[in-house]
């Protein structure tokens, strides 16, 4: 006759997981290192769902066709209506249209993540009791989308300067102003995206189309490719309120030093409330990071409600034949 033997309250009885215990600690993860993997997986993750579709010479083609046929398209309207008469104006249509090109790809990255990991793939509930971060995972997907839209940015800013004759000297690049808004730029584009993803967490069928929708009514606002002064005094306040306007203003001022401006003169309502023909570099830093701000705080405060809605009601494993 056998005895078994007495059961020792101590690591080494419990097995420990040198001897293959189970950890408590890797259920609460390694904080900052596990988010960090979890984005840099959904970066690669995103960039091969978006490139591996077809050979790298078709796919750059159909990056930098979009953006690059709308900005000939507005440049040919230009120089149509006015006959020639306002060549300043190609670089203000150049740039505005090859910088829309980030926001189209950043705004639909993060809302079809969420609609083809859903609807598709059904794999959205999958990627959310996993151990990576969801909100790392969403983030990294989108930033993926936002590279194929700096290509088509690139390539249409290289060709209104070799083709349309637009004034630009490298030279004359104010770096930090360039850098500094375009950093403060994209995390605003970011955030417009998650909140549109958290949108798309509670809707059905017609969500394919929001991401674009706001996109356009962004556009009309922004002073992508005319002035705010040629609308509406209350259009202008909203677009002076967002964070794209003073984006799509800090670039143009870095790249074409005393070039036009959208924001400010005769007739808009920033010349009204300040008395200046236009921003300077120090006010649209300081007024993009303020909104920017308060779109990405509000932006997490509504994705974190949607994301609490949808757990509840089961809406992450629920198609919707969308």
């Amino acid at each position: 006759m056998t005895t078994e033997p007495a059961i020792r309250p101590d690591a080494a009885g419990l097995a420990s997981p040198e001897w293959g215990g189970f950890d408590m600690a890797r259920t609460r993860g390694r904080g900052w290192p596990d988010v960090r993997r979890s984005f840099t997986t959904a970066v690669r993750l995103g960039w091969q769902m978006e490139a591996n579709w077809t050979d790298p010479v078709l796919f750059f083609i159909y990056s930098v066709a979009k953006p690059l046929a709308s900005a000939l398209i507005l440049v040919v309207m230009l120089d149509v209506i006015s006959g020639g008469a306002k060549p300043e104006y190609r670089a203000f249509v150049v740039v505005g249209s090859a910088l829309w090109s980030f926001v189209l790809s950043g705004v639909s990255g993060l809302a079809w993540m969420i609609l083809d990991d859903r609807e598709r793939y059904r794999m959205l509930k999958y990627i959310y009791v996993s151990p990576s971060d969801f909100l790392a995972v969403v983030f990294g997907r989108g930033v993926a989308r936002i590279g194929v839209g700096a290509m088509g940015a690139a390539i249409t800013l290289a060709i209104g300067v070799v083709f349309l004759n637009v004034p630009f000297d490298v030279s004359r690049i104010d770096w930090p102003i360039l850098v500094t808004v375009m950093t403060l730029g994209v995390g605003s584009i970011l955030a417009i995206a998650l909140l549109l993803a958290a949108i798309c967490m509670q809707t059905r069928q017609e969500s394919w189309s929001y991401p674009e929708a706001a996109a356009g009514a962004l556009f009309l606002v922004s002073g992508v490719v005319f002035p705010l002064s040629v609308l509406p005094l209350p259009v202008q306040a909203l677009g002076l309120l967002t964070p794209l306007t003073w984006w799509v203003e800090g670039v143009r001022l870095a790249l074409f030093p005393g070039g036009l401006t959208a924001i400010g003169g005769p007739g808009s309502l920033f010349t009204e409330l300040t008395g200046t023909a236009g921003p300077g570099a120090a006010m649209i830093v300081l007024v993009l990071l303020a909104t920017g701000a308060m779109a990405t705080l509000g932006a997490l405060a509504v994705f974190r409600a949607s994301d609490r809605r949808a757990k509840d009601r089961g809406l992450l494993d629920q198609t919707t034949g969308s």
